[in-house]
């Protein structure tokens, strides 16, 4: 918790910066924010070229409106935000809907039943570990938008329940249910799975 504070208190001294007039300090938060940026930006537009495309415009956005950032919420939050929104826009402007969302076999220790994965190397067990990610990713794609977004900030972002109410602009109450449906979804199709 301390160290989420410190990086709290970093981003705002580097926004302060910037609002100074200093633009070099917008290169730091760029370069400290701009994997996680792109990676978002990844699950929701397929094609690589056009995420980064689309990750250039975010930053483009928040460096313009980085004066009017209040510290309402952590400067992390409030990008992710314009992430969010730019890519949907993006994906609206072109005549798609949002993408499906990659779930990488090292972010499955977060559901249930991961220990389980890592326990044996044997053929058997890398089989149903393949398999497992595969029911993972699939039943994170059949998701509902709205679902799959707030399970992907929470288990592979790791945004609090409250960063991921600011994103998604809706209360916490309704964060705690679409991560609950997503999890319980992703749970039921594991425990067919497990022996």
């Amino acid at each position: 918790m301390e160290a989420r504070m410190a990086e709290v208190d970093e981003d705002r001294a580097l926004v302060e910066r910037v609002q100074a007039g200093e633009s070099r300090a917008f290169d730091l938060l760029v370069r400290k924010y701009q994997h996680r940026v792109l990676g978002l930006i990844g699950r929701m537009i397929n094609d690589w070229a056009e995420a980064q495309d689309v990750a250039q415009e975010v930053f483009l956005r928040a460096y313009r409106s980085i004066n009017a950032f209040r510290g309402d919420s952590s400067f992390y939050t409030w990008l992710y935000r314009i992430a969010v929104n730019t890519s949907k826009n993006h994906l609206v402007s072109n005549g798609r809907r949002p993408s499906t969302t990659d779930v990488e076999t090292v972010e499955t220790e977060h559901w249930s039943g991961a220990e389980r994965m890592q326990e044996h190397a044997t053929p058997e067990h890398e089989l149903l570990r393949q398999e497992m990610e595969r029911s993972v990713v699939s039943t994170v794609e059949a998701l509902p938008e709205e679902i799959r977004l707030a399970l992907t900030l929470r288990e592979v972002d790791g945004l609090s329940y409250e960063e991921i109410a600011q994103v998604m602009d809706c209360p916490i109450g309704t964060v705690r249910s679409r991560i609950f449906r997503g999890r319980d979804a992703v749970d039921r199709n594991l425990k067919e799975l497990m022996p």
